[in-house]
């Protein structure tokens, strides 16, 4: 299972909004962050997120202990399983 978290805030909001869009991703919430899960590799298109690069690059508040995240670069963010 591939997890990251993202902090509850305005700013975050499209994050979990857009990976939620994937069938495969679930998105609940753990105290003040969005819990954005799936069996396998989570992809996210910073453009249609919205996001300027400042918010983008500081959205992930933390990865599951069985994730890593591969890409994080101005297109997109992807985190898979370990």
């Amino acid at each position: 299972m591939t997890a990251f978290y993202v902090l509850d805030v305005p700013e975050n909001t499209a994050v979990a909004k857009i990976a939620g869009a994937d069938p495969a991703v679930t998105v609940d919430r753990i105290g003040p962050y969005f819990a954005i899960t799936a069996p396998g590799a989570i992809v996210v298109d910073r453009r249609a997120t919205g996001c300027r690069h400042a918010v983008w690059y500081s959205c992930v508040g933390g990865v599951a202990r069985d994730s890593r995240i591969t890409r994080h670069d101005k297109d997109a963010l992807r985190v898979e399983p370990v």
